[in-house]
């Protein structure tokens, strides 16, 4: 099984300027596929494209936006065999876990439309009877978001469906090491019709597309899922520009097994959560402190 992923930028699917890497299949390390990078040229092919998108899309009702969404949950749904087995290919967890987490993005989808047809706004008290104030929401512009390779759908997802039920265009930077399932799910948003521009999937050097993408003025949003060391960097960089941030990142923590516990419990619970996706997922346990009962 191979796969050749390219870029998506202004609605179209296309190679990258910076050349491509081989996709390894982490099972045998044999190349299954390869991979576009976009250079500096790309990533302003794909702010122009999420400037111009953004102006669409935030002129598109909440509804019609749903709509375009759900029609998109539909189409991973359908799609979900062949998604699956990309990200179990790239990726290596189980084909099991795969079906599942292409299907939970799928209801991740449906969940942002209904919730943007639902942005209300509030009325404020005033201070005077001949006063009227009211808070209207409005998106907040392009977003930049960056998204980890141990889920490669399943956080990519969030990302792209609360921009877009906000009405926000978005740059999304997938994952190098699994982007064929990224890529089906960006597939499936532009089947269902969402215009040119409101979502860019690119791909490269991650610190080189960090640091051309955050400062830039047309990025209004940054949203990052990874470690908190690098999480500390972007958003410093964020900071610098005053740009608003989301930050996901991971926190490994110790199982305490008390001397009071259920031991056959607390086995049945950890074991799964340490060895899940290879003990790959922000909420293995790194390390178990035992309560260690006297002779």
């Amino acid at each position: 099984m191979g796969s050749d992923t390219q870029l998506y930028i202004d609605g179209q699917w296309r190679p990258g300027r910076a050349g491509q890497m081989p996709v390894l299949n982490p099972a045998n390390e044999d190349a299954i596929g390869s991979l576009a990078l976009a250079d500096k040229t790309d990533l302003d092919d794909a702010l122009a494209a999420a400037g111009r998108g953004f102006e669409q899309w935030r002129r598109t009702s909440a509804f019609e936006r749903a709509k375009v969404m759900r029609r998109a949950a539909e189409l991973l749904r359908e799609r979900n065999e062949s998604v699956a087995r990309a990200m179990t290919m790239e990726q290596g967890k189980p084909l099991a876990e795969s079906r599942l987490e292409a299907a939970s993005g799928a209801d991740v989808i449906d969940w942002f439309a209904e919730e943007g047809r639902r942005a209300y706004g509030r009325v404020i008290p005033p201070r005077a009877v001949n006063v009227t104030q009211l808070v209207v929401k409005e998106p907040v512009g392009p977003v930049a978001a960056f998204s980890p390779w141990n889920f490669p759908i399943n956080q990519a997802v969030r990302k792209i469906s609360a921009a877009l039920a906000a009405g926000c265009s978005i740059i999304l930077k997938g994952p190098e090491d699994t982007p064929a399932s990224c890529a089906a799910l960006t597939a499936a948003f532009a089947d269902a019709g969402l215009p040119a521009g409101v979502l860019n999937l690119v791909f490269g050097e991650p610190s080189a597309v960090s640091a051309y993408l955050i400062p830039h003025p047309t990025i209004r949003k940054i949203s990052f899922t990874g470690s908190t060391a690098v999480g500390k960097q972007l958003a410093s960089l964020a900071g610098l520009h005053m740009k608003r941030v989301t930050m996901e990142l991971g926190g490994h923590a110790p199982a305490i097994v008390f001397e009071d516990a259920d031991v056959d419990r607390a086995i049945k619970v950890l074991v799964p959560s340490k060895f899940r996706n290879a003990g790959q997922i922000c909420v293995a346990p790194t390390r178990f402190i035992v309560h260690e009962r006297p002779c």
